[in-house]
């Protein structure tokens, strides 16, 4: 005999029938709705691509930058011919700011590629595309000198790093390339030999890119770490494979994630000139990374320069130095392993909380990545944390913002004299061009300026005069202030083009001071050491030769800070690498102050 349901029976029975068709409706429409159009870099987006900018706050005052390379004596023309379509023709070049001569103004080192890889070796030596050395003399006017200084190399070049490696008051210069290193030895009065075989240095082949100089095992004389991309070899078959990469066709000789990694470098400087290769013996030599730049940073402030080295399609590695030597690889622990397109990096305190941070340019569609240094934090809270860096792009403003670029050299660099240090981006695609594959995409660059620790980043480019208008394949950054007007200027290394300097036209009303270090022994531009400067109610720290920019060095041996309103330093302490502390208190404004490490500093 059939049941009769109650009434509470029949409530629950068309509950689960009411919430069964529900789900089904649910799971229809997720089937057969329309497929999410696909992200491709470079075109808008609704929803995702047109709120990516952040509209600039009223209390932005525009700094102007102009480009005077031609005004100023800078003739440099990047690359002879036409590119073969082989990857270390399109990573190239950096450049390098540094007083090789002693007169007080910063000379210039622009590293070049004679052609395409296709040359042979009376091609490459009739090329006109030669690395070239422009003496500064002054009034912000330079003259090339490259032939007479003996630094006029030819061949693949990349990367460019300034240091008195010998500790005889000249700087020496590193040059690496697709080939062989080089170390130009300045023998004073304006020349150089090359010494890299004898001083252990030359001689060994490879696909070397950043160069990195710094005391690791505070023995009083500097040390080279060399960065390793990829162990390239052309092969006509991969020239005719292809992938397709964001509706781009790649060739695989274009492609780094072909080639297997290349290891890492370090040279321990031996105190006689010489230099010993360590960094297998180390831990450091970072046989799974691609790597492209490399910065030595006190990150935890225990007095020892830790290696951080961004990587290009392989995990970031950063090396915790313990002491004399002795490094930890802490890349996963401290959340700096990142697996993209890692190509510049700057080391700065960006929020002025005392611990330095990590900015690293990407490949498109990847974002750029800002390293938020907790050490400071856990420091403030009592607590004695492992070193941890948090990635806050997204929430700074450097994020998404970024992700249309393909972005290279880079640095902090107060340019506005505010006392924040802002962020130049340097972009060029590695994309080639769809209407002539014998060339490259070129992409605008970009200028972020620094709104504070709460408000972050501001994309000020456009609001910064011709200089930022224009869209070139760029790769190396180098800022110096070369006329000594009281601001940082920008020097930019195009691939496949003219190299451009770009002028700070300036703040007014804003002040701003200059340090130089005098340093003893074999350290004499005071790598490593540690500036915290004072006025105006601010506190900005930083690390002398910390930042490594893209193949490309700044500044050596010098710091700026601009001071805003502020018209007296209340005071200037320098930690030096070997520990001694010196102050120096009420410093007027608007001037470059030297300071000696044996004790006196001269104004």
């Amino acid at each position: 005999m059939a049941r009769s349901w109650t009434r509470r029976q029949r409530l629950v029975f068309r509950t689960a029938l009411i919430s069964g068709l529900a789900v089904l409706a649910v799971a229809a429409a997720l089937i057969f709705r329309p497929a999410p159009a696909q992200y491709v870099p470079g075109e808008k987006m609704e929803g995702l691509t047109e709120d990516l900018a952040r509209a600039i706050p009223p209390n932005y005052v525009p700094v102007k930058f102009s480009e005077v390379a031609g005004e100023a004596g800078i003739d440099f023309q990047h690359f002879h011919g036409q590119r073969s379509g082989q990857l270390p023709e399109d990573m190239g070049s950096g450049a390098a700011w540094g007083d090789y001569d002693r007169d007080g103004d910063p000379d210039l080192y622009i590293v070049n590629e004679a052609g395409p890889l296709t040359m042979n070796a009376a091609q490459i030596a009739a090329s006109p595309a030669h690395s070239a050395l422009y003496r500064n003399e002054g009034q912000g006017h330079f003259a090339e000198v490259s032939r007479g200084a003996g630094v006029e190399f030819r061949g693949c070049g990349q990367g460019a790093s300034w240091a008195d490696y010998d500790g005889d008051g000249h700087l020496d210069l590193c040059a690496t390339s697709y080939g062989e290193n080089q170390l130009y030895h300045n023998q004073g009065g304006g020349a150089f030999a090359e010494v890299g075989r004898q001083a252990g240095i030359g001689g060994t082949r490879g696909f070397w890119s950043g160069a990195s100089w710094g005391d690791y095992d505070r023995d009083g004389d500097l040390d080279l770490y060399i960065c390793g991309y990829v162990q390239y070899r052309y092969d006509p078959d991969l020239a005719r494979q292809q992938t397709k990469q964001y509706n781009a066709l790649i060739p695989a000789t274009l492609n780094p994630s072909t080639f297997a990694p290349e290891r890492n470098l370090l040279y321990r400087n031996q105190g006689d000139g010489t230099f010993a290769e360590v960094a297998e013996a180390l831990g450091v030599d970072n046989l799974s990374g691609r790597s492209l730049s490399a910065s030595w940073a006190d990150f935890d402030e225990d007095g020892w320069l830790d290696l951080y080295v961004a990587n290009d399609v392989s995990d970031n590695a950063l090396f915790h130095n313990k002491g004399k030597g002795v490094f930890e690889d802490i890349s996963h622990p401290a959340w700096v392993a990142d697996y993209r397109g890692a190509m510049g990096l700057a080391v700065g305190d960006w929020n002025g909380d005392g611990d330095q941070d990590i900015y690293i340019t990407h490949w498109i569609a990847q974002e750029n990545a800002l390293y938020d240094n907790l050490h400071a934090d856990n420091l403030a809270a009592g607590q004695r944390a492992p070193l941890r860096f948090m990635d806050a792009a997204d929430r700074y403003g450097l994020g998404q913002s970024t992700i249309d670029y393909v972005g290279w050299g880079t640095a902090f660099v107060d340019f506005d004299r505010d006392g924040r240090p802002d962020l130049l981006s340097i972009n060029g695609s590695t994309f080639e061009r769809e209407d002539n594959r014998a060339l490259l995409v070129p992409m605008k660059s970009q200028l972020f300026w620094n709104g504070g620790p709460q408000e972050g980043f501001y994309e000020v480019g456009a609001a910064s005069g011709p200089a930022f208008a224009g869209e070139h394949v760029g790769r190396g950054l180098a800022v110096a202030d070369y006329d000594g007007d009281g601001d940082a200027d920008a020097l930019v290394v195009v691939n496949g083009g003219k190299a451009l300097l770009w002028r700070n036209e300036g703040a007014p009303g804003r002040h701003w001071l200059k340090m130089r270090l005098q340093g003893q022994g074999g350290n004499r531009q005071g790598f490593g050491a540690r500036v915290r400067l004072v006025a105006g109610g601010r506190a900005q720290c930083r690390q002398v030769g910390a930042t490594s920019s893209y193949l490309s060095q700044h500044a050596v041996g010098e710091e700026f800070f601009g001071l805003g309103a502020a018209t007296q330093v209340d005071t200037l302490q320098v930690v030096w690498a070997g520990g001694k502390v010196q102050t120096l208190t009420h410093l007027p404004t608007d001037q470059r102050v030297e300071v000696t490490e044996a004790g006196r500093a001269d104004r």
